[in-house]
């Protein structure tokens, strides 16, 4: 009788250390393989997945900042070619 109360005990723990294991892998996928090479940041133990990222704000030139590089372009070109005119 003693060593079937003892067997018992052993699958109820059994049981809830299976419950607690599954607890703390939800919602991460257990693989028997890792991949090459430094591990995502989310994988670093975040028992939640991360928040989605924020988009990029794209950023556009205004017609007046595209004719300000422009201007400065033609003025490096025009400096270069009386450079490289004087040097020959």
């Amino acid at each position: 009788m003693a060593l079937l109360d003892i067997l018992a005990g052993i699958d109820r723990e059994i049981a809830l250390l299976q419950q607690a294991r599954a607890l703390l892998t939800q919602g991460t996928a257990v693989s028997g393989k890792r991949k090459a090479g430094r591990p995502r940041k989310s994988s670093l133990g975040s028992a939640t997945p991360p928040a989605s990222p924020a988009k990029k704000k794209v950023r556009q030139l205004t017609p007046e900042g595209r004719k300000k590089i422009a201007e400065a372009v033609k003025r490096r070109w025009a400096a270069q070619r009386k450079a490289a005119a004087t040097t020959k």
